[in-house]
């Protein structure tokens, strides 16, 4: 307690207040300076988006079945989608189970039953809602094939599909009556005016939940992507797999399917989640890969920025940069953007009201102002402290994201290289304990330079304009 009771100097002073959200960019006692350069000539992985789901009936809640009354389901819609409010948020991960065909309709070679009730839990208002914000990317996921075309006979509890090498069942062969049924799933919202753009099979293939869950090997998924591919490829659906529960357990997947010339050729995504393993460098493919799917472990409701618990917005804004520079990532799904009870979601949502963390404005620092088809640039320093990563959008603007992992504030002379950015300004938006993605005066660039002071334990995300 006696670290509180000092004598304030300037300097001092000045930090407190920058940590308050204060900035002073042409100050030169106040902080500590780096520098750090961006280079537009580096360039890394293409952009395709961030996102949430609302999968297992969370759609539902957001649109009302806990009381949650129109107004505050607007509001929960716009933190999470708008791009000018909210996160902007552009993917939406839809969660396929039984519904569409929940009885055996006598055999895998027997003319399907499918049935559909337009509402899919939630998830087509949600769908449609995402849609006029903007939200063009919808990856439709399923965590299970019916359970009649399982070994096991049940959604839940794991099981492997039958028809699939080590998974001979009396029933037959299931292995392109499921992958109709997937396709099935993408039309019926096609029919609703959505458009599903990427298909997956599987939901953390090597995880035994007591809910819905499905358990393939990798080779097993090699052999399923040969027999849903050209299914899948031929209605115009991009495939994605495997989504293991860890990063680098998916790496054993990403690596068979490369290995097999058919099976590569067929999947468009590697995706994979971060419970068993985080990101610690890229999958082994040059396509595309997404962190599909995390939220940190914790048994509270936590709103906090910076608390050291494991699952505040830091710690999400720390895993966001890890993927898009350790893992060269193309996309980043966050698990539930509003959910219930002790969440670690975005929002929690609470009968008829809900509460906002510092998670999803961790999240927004990256996902309002970096926007699909970015492509990701070279952007180094020489601070160890200061976690940097830099984007051009393909309407000419610069993102320049700087979370500041250490104890004091940092002022920054950034140097934009080959950025085709002379002169212009950087507007920069703070995110603290004090601040959630706040507006803050803008910077003016000159000579192709800017100099900008990033708070302690902060994430500030600059937009720069010529």
């Amino acid at each position: 307690m006696t670290r509180r009771f000092r004598k304030w100097t300037l300097t001092s002073l000045s930090v407190l207040l920058t940590a308050a959200g204060f900035t002073a960019a042409n100050s030169t006692n106040a902080y500590a300076a780096t520098t750090a350069t961006v280079n537009g000539s580096t360039t890394y992985q293409p952009i395709d988006g961030f996102g949430f789901s609302e999968h297992f009936g969370r759609a539902a809640v957001m649109n009302g079945s806990q009381g949650l009354p129109a107004a505050k389901q607007r509001e929960i819609l716009d933190l999470l989608l708008s791009r000018t409010t909210g996160a902007g948020l552009s993917i939406l991960r839809l969660g396929i189970d039984s519904g569409i065909q929940p009885t055996d309709p006598g055999g895998p070679n027997a003319t399907p039953k499918y049935v559909w009730d337009g509402v899919d839990k939630g998830q087509v208002w949600l769908a449609r809602e995402a849609k006029a914000y903007g939200v063009n990317r919808f990856y439709a996921d399923a965590w299970t094939a019916p359970g009649y075309m399982k070994t096991n006979g049940t959604d839940a509890n794991g099981g492997t599909l039958c028809g699939l090498a080590g998974a001979t069942c009396a029933s037959g062969d299931w292995r392109r009556a499921y992958a109709d049924f997937l396709v099935r799933y993408a039309r019926f919202y096609a029919q609703e005016g959505i458009g599903i753009t990427d298909l997956g099979f599987t939901n953390e293939p090597d995880w035994t939940a007591t809910y819905d869950s499905m358990r393939l090997t990798p080779a097993q998924a090699v052999e399923f992507t040969k027999v849903f591919g050209p299914v899948a490829n031929s209605a115009g659906y991009r495939v994605a797999c495997c989504d293991s529960f860890g990063w680098n357990q998916q790496k054993a997947y990403t690596s068979a399917i490369e290995a097999d010339p058919t099976a590569r050729n067929l999947v468009a995504t590697h995706t994979g989640h971060t419970y068993a393993s985080a990101v610690d460098g890229p999958l082994p493919t040059s396509g595309r890969t997404w962190m599909s799917e995390w939220s940190p472990n914790g048994t509270t409701w936590n709103e906090n920025w910076d608390d050291g618990s494991g699952y505040d917005g830091f710690t999400v804004a720390s895993a966001v940069h890890d993927a898009l520079t350790k893992g060269n990532t193309s996309g980043y799904v966050y698990w539930y953007g509003a959910s219930l009870g002790a969440t670690r979601g975005l929002i929690q949502m609470d009968g008829a009201d809900y509460h906002v963390s510092k998670r999803l404005w961790a999240l927004a620092g990256y996902s309002r102002f970096v926007r699909p088809g970015a492509t990701r640039i070279a952007a180094t320093t020489p601070d160890t402290g200061l976690r940097l990563s830099a984007f051009r959008n393909t309407d000419g603007t610069l993102t320049v994201v700087a979370l500041n992992a250490g104890a004091g504030a940092q002022q920054v002379s950034y140097s934009l290289q080959n950025t085709g950015i002379g002169t212009g300004t950087a507007t920069p938006y703070l995110t603290n304990g004090s601040n959630s993605m706040a507006r803050q005066a803008a910077v003016a660039v000159s000579g192709g330079a800017l100099t900008a002071t990033v708070p302690a334990r902060s994430l500030v995300t600059y937009v720069i304009k010529r």
